[in-house]
């Protein structure tokens, strides 16, 4: 799920090939699934503001197994 606070944003994983808009006052959702273990990067893709270069995104992906494992010693 994704929204914005106060402009609209746009979200992007190139290397996952997404980018979906952050919208003030709605939600959109976007679903993916990740097949391999790291750290992608993205950034916000819409010029939104003077603190739009200190935007970066960052998703760690690990495999099922490991999440569940980590969700059971919560």
């Amino acid at each position: 799920l994704i929204t914005a606070a106060d402009v609209l944003h746009s979200w992007a994983m190139p290397s996952l090939s997404i980018k979906i808009d952050a919208t003030p006052g709605r939600i959109n959702q976007g679903g993916f699934n990740i097949l391999r273990s790291g750290l992608m990067y993205g950034q916000c893709s819409e010029i939104c503001g003077a603190n739009h270069s200190f935007m970066p995104i960052v998703i760690e992906s690990i495999p099922t197994e490991d999440f569940i494992s980590w969700i059971k010693n919560q």
